[in-house]
C-alpha cells in the first residue's frame, strides 16, 4: 500500500504521543492476518521488499541489501514473534531510528485518534545515535510530562529504573505507556544533573491552535501558538487567521516553540495561509526526484509576521519555519530548530504490524538540507535555564510579556509593522 502525501509523517517521529494519521490503513486485516500467520517468512520479505523500493539511502548504509535477504529468507520462522525480532534486526542495519517496524500492539498504539484525546505522559522522543540514549523531543503542552518540568533535549536514563542505553525506542513506548492513573517514574539527564520525575499518567486533550490577541499602542497583535501539525491544524489555522482579520490585526506572532512536527500536507496548508506565491517546500528521494511543493495565491493575509521557534521546533515546523524564513515572509525569533530534515512514510502490513520508513529528505526554498542543522533564528534569544523553569511550571505566562522570547517577538514585529506603514512611533505594549 502506498500512503498519498497525507500519510506521510515529519514529525520527530519515535513518539510516545504522535501525531500521525496513516491514511487509508484500516484495522481489518482478516485474510492477510491469516496469510501471515501462516508464513511469517513472507512478512520478513514483505518488509525487505518495501526497503528496497522506497528507502531514502539507495546504498542502505553500504549494506548488501540483497545479501540481507538471501539471509533472512534462509532461516526458518516458527512464529509472527520470530519474524517480528528478525525484522528488527535486519532494519538495525540501516542504522536509521527513524525507519523501524512495529508490532500490532505498536501499531496499533500509533493510529491514534486525531480527534486530540491521547492517554500517556505526554512526551514525544527519539534516539540520540551519540549518546544511544532517548531524547526527549518536547512534552506536550498541559500534559503530566509538562507539568512535571519535563523539558526538551532532556535524555531519559531510565524508566521505572530500567536503563534506557540501548533501548529501542519502541521498547521505551511500551514502558513508559499504560492506564490512566498509573504512575510511570522517568530518570532525566538535563546538564550533569539526574532527576527522578514520576509521572501520572492521564487523559490528554490537544488543541493544535490556541490563540488570543495583544492589545499594543499601534493596535491588536495577533497571536497564535501552533502546538503540532495534525490533521486539524491547517483548518484550526485558517479560522483563526479569517478571525484575527476581521478583528483587523496589525500583525501576527505564531509560536512554534516546542512543536514537534507531524503531518506533511498540514505544514504546506499552513504555509499557505501566509505565503502567496514561492516554494515552500522540495522532497528529494533517493533518485534524485525533486517534488516541489509551492503557495498557491490563497494567503489570507499580508500582515507582518514573526515566528517564535526552539529547539523543541521540529520537523514540520521547520519546513513551515524554512519557508517563511527563506520566502523573506517572516522574521524568525528564537533559538535554532530541532534538525529533522526527513520524511516517513507509514505503512500498514498484512498481519496488523506496521513500518516506517524514511523514503526522503526535504530542503528548504532555498536548497538549505536543515537535517542535523536546524534553522537558526534571525534574532537569537536564548532563554536561562530559570526562564525555562519558570515558564514551564507557570505556563500561563507563555505568550505574555513574562515570557522573554515572547517580548522579543513583540518588539521586532513592533518595529516590523512601523517599517511596513511608515509610522515613525514607539510602540509600547499595553
Amino acid at each position: 500500500m502506498v500512503l498519498t502525501k497525507r500519510g506521510l509523517v515529519l514529525g520527530a517521529t519515535a513518539l510516545v504521543l504522535t501525531t500521525v494519521a496513516v491514511t487509508g490503513a484500516g484495522l481489518h486485516f482478516s485474510q492477510s492476518q491469516a496469510f501471515f500467520r501462516e508464513s511469517p517468512k513472507e512478512l520478513v520479505d514483505k518488509v525487505w521488499q518495501i526497503i528496497n523500493g522506497d528507502y531514502v539511502d539507495a546504498t542502505f548504509n553500504q549494506v548488501n541489501w540483497r545479501a540481507v535477504r538471501e539471509d533472512y529468507l534462509a532461516r526458518n520462522y516458527s512464529s509472527p514473534e520470530d519474524a517480528y525480532s528478525a525484522i528488527q534486526e535486519m532494519l538495525e542495519q540501516l542504522d536509521d531510528p527513524y525507519t523501524r517496524f512495529m508490532d500490532p500492539e505498536e501499531f496499533k498504539n500509533m493510529q491514534i485518534d486525531t480527534s486530540g484525546e491521547l492517554t500517556g505522559v505526554g512526551i514525544q522522543i527519539a534516539k540520540d545515535e551519540e549518546t544511544d540514549r532517548l531524547i526527549v523531543i518536547s512534552p506536550i503542552e498541559d500534559s503530566p510530562a509538562f507539568d512535571m518540568g519535563v523539558l526538551a533535549k532532556d535524555i531519559i536514563m531510565a524508566i521505572d529504573g530500567q536503563d534506557t542505553l540501548g533501548m529501542d525506542v519502541n521498547e521505551a513506548v511500551q514502558l513508559i505507556r499504560g492506564e490512566e492513573g498509573t504512575t510511570v517514574t522517568l530518570t532525566l539527564k538535563r546538564g550533569d544533573e539526574e532527576i527522578d520525575y514520576p509521572i501520572t499518567r492521564a487523559r490528554i486533550e490537544i488543541h493544535p491552535v490556541r490563540a488570543r490577541v495583544q492589545q499594543t499602542d499601534l493596535g491588536p497583535i495577533g497571536y497564535i501558538r501552533l502546538n503540532q501539525f495534525n490533521a486539524n491544524a491547517a483548518k484550526e489555522m485558517r479560522d483563526t487567521v479569517r478571525d484575527f482579520e476581521n478583528q483587523d490585526v496589525e500583525g501576527y506572532i505564531l509560536d512554534l516553540r516546542s512543536n514537534p512536527g507531524g503531518l506533511l500536507y498540514a505544514s504546506i496548508e499552513i504555509a499557505r495561509i501566509w505565503l502567496d506565491e514561492g516554494t515552500i517546500v522540495s522532497t528529494v528521494d533517493r533518485r534524485g526526484e525533486v517534488d516541489r511543493q509551492r503557495a498557491t495565491n490563497s494567503a489570507l493575509t499580508d500582515r507582518p509576521l514573526v515566528v517564535l521557534v526552539d529547539g523543541g521546533s521540529a520537523s514540520a515546523s521547520e519546513i513551515l519555519s524554512g519557508a517563511l524564513q527563506d520566502n523573506d515572509r517572516a522574521v524568525l525569533v528564537g533559538t535554532s530548530t530541532f534538525g529533522k530534515g526527513l520524511v516517513q512514510s507509514v505503512r500498514s502490513l498484512g498481519d496488523g504490524s506496521g513500518l516506517a520508513v524514511t523514503i526522503a529528505k526535504y530542503l528548504t526554498p532555498n536548497g538549505r538540507d536543515i537535517n542535523e542543522a536546524g534553522i537558526p533564528p534571525d534574532v537569537e534569544l536564548e532563554l536561562t535555564e530559570d526562564q525555562r523553569k519558570d515558564l514551564q511550571t507557570n505556563n500561563s505566562m507563555i505568550g505574555t510579556l513574562d515570557d522573554p522570547q515572547f517580548s522579543k517577538a513583540l518588539e521586532v514585529l513592533t518595529e516590523e509593522i512601523t517599517a511596513q506603514s511608515g509610522l515613525q512611533v514607539e510602540a509600547v505594549p499595553q
